[in-house]
């Protein structure tokens, strides 16, 4: 007996409504991608081993999918290996290639590559998914899609300006309200870690301190001590958890927290700077704060970083991030490469607008128009003016066979097709077709050539 087939967790499968939702999505970031001079490239699915790893931190490392190498794929492993078993020595012996964790390294490397060819500053859009061995829970899956905007060979801040208006735009035209943008900058978090005396924690602590929104302030003091994190150097981080206030009034109380830190006052001063060019411009649904607790977990970042948290009522958490990374390319060989980005998280900004029901009526995965199936010699009559419809914009269809006519206008009420347009055969004798609307019943007649126009005028 042949067992029932099953998805691997974490993923999932699309109907045609969903794609169609997804899809619009998808237009309306590449639309603002493109306004606000992005151009669009495209990486493999898969990267060399070497190319990712190392590039995430150990937690991130760790959730990076290996790809087993193909054939004997364990001809590299020695004896004396054989009789040691050790899983995190034996995987670049056994993985060559490893699927991509996100857009971004990926990005840094196709720069580097083609460094000869492009214009800096180069601004690159990218649209495709990305596999995270994560644990799958709501709005967090294995398999994803990321929407990047990068712009690289630029240090200016006003590429983080824009690109808090590039997301302020989107989520206008999506209709998404009550988003709230994070930022905070990692001159800040480093600046943080040589206060309290810490430095060379820095990756530690700023992974734990990223988790206080998630996990709460006792539980985050826990995974500090855990980490090797003095107690006096976490007493003197405290403050930092009573930080309130306006964007403003934050800043000056981190500034003051920070006086003693050369590097943490100048991203105090980059986050004023960015502060101040937002308010030059006029944000539609976008609310801005400075929150001194975010770090992001990833290590490349060097200076802003971003978070866009899903408006309350939803409990998504963040549907959006990105920062300035301005040594990645060196990891590649390339150094003086600065680099700022965001990511829109596609999916988890389905599910918002899923719940919030922000996707227009609109929307439809169906055509508009049935062509019901009287015979052979009928359905062949039919074809032209199909053609004719199709060539308009109008999204019509022949049903396939001549079946029971109760079962073909079943068929149109099922995929909710508003119009079932009929030509039988008295209809072809006069060249007129019978429209009937599903909605009411109601029919009407027209001759063969004024159909095409008729039925654009109704998608109107």
């Amino acid at each position: 007996m042949a067992h029932k087939p099953s998805l691997p967790k974490g993923t999932r499968d699309f109907n045609p409504l969903e794609v169609a939702r997804r899809n619009h999505i998808i237009s309306v970031v590449k639309k603002h991608f493109v306004l606000s001079g992005f151009g669009p490239i495209e990486t493999p699915s898969f990267e060399n081993y070497e190319t990712l790893m190392g590039k995430y931190g150990e937690e991130g490392d760790r959730l990076v999918f290996k790809i087993l190498n193909s054939g004997d794929f364990l001809s590299k492993i020695t004896p004396d290996q054989y009789a040691t078993p050790n899983a995190q020595s034996w995987t670049p012996l056994l993985s060559e290639k490893a699927l991509r964790y996100d857009l971004t390294v990926p990005f840094a490397r196709y720069v580097v590559m083609h460094q000869n060819e492009l214009t800096m500053p180069f601004k690159r859009y990218q649209i495709q998914p990305v596999w995270r061995a994560d644990r799958p829970q709501k709005g967090r899956y294995r398999e994803f899609y990321q929407c990047d905007a990068d712009v690289v060979g630029s240090d200016s801040l006003f590429q983080e300006i824009e690109l808090i208006q590039l997301y302020d735009a989107v989520f206008s035209e999506l209709g998404l309200s009550g988003a709230r943008l994070k930022m905070n900058n990692r001159k800040v978090l480093t600046g943080i870690a040589e206060v309290i005396g810490a430095p060379e924690l820095l990756i530690p602590f700023t992974v734990a301190l990223d988790k206080l929104d998630k996990i709460g302030q006792e539980a985050v003091v826990q995974e500090m001590l855990a980490q090797g994190i003095s107690e006096e150097s976490i007493e003197r981080a405290r403050p930092l958890f009573e930080i309130s206030g306006h964007s403003d009034e934050v800043l000056v109380q981190l500034a003051s927290f920070l006086a003693s830190s050369e590097v943490g006052l100048q991203g105090v001063a980059e986050l004023r700077f960015v502060l101040e060019g937002i308010n030059q411009v006029s944000l539609s649904v976008l609310d801005i704060e400075v929150e001194v607790t975010l770090a992001r977990g990833l290590n490349y970042y060097t200076g802003m970083i971003f978070e866009v948290a899903a408006p309350a009522s939803v409990g998504i958490g963040s549907i959006g991030g990105g920062g300035r990374y301005d040594d990645l390319t060196a990891i590649f060989g390339l150094s003086g490469i600065s680099g700022v980005g965001i990511s829109f998280g596609l999916d988890r900004i389905y599910l918002v607008m899923e719940a919030l029901a922000l996707f227009p009526d609109t929307i439809v995965s169906r055509p508009s128009v049935l062509f019901a199936h009287f015979g052979e010699r009928e359905a062949m009559a039919c074809l032209p003016v199909i053609q004719s419809l199709r060539s308009l914009g109008v999204s019509c269809e022949l049903y396939p066979s001549a079946a029971k006519m109760q079962k073909q206008i079943k068929y149109a009420d099922q995929r909710s097709i508003p119009w079932v347009v009929l030509i039988g055969s008295q209809e072809m004798e006069q060249q007129i077709a019978v429209v009937k609307h599903m909605a009411d019943g109601a029919q009407v007649s027209l001759p063969w050539s004024e159909l095409p126009e008729w039925l654009q005028a109704q998608e109107r």
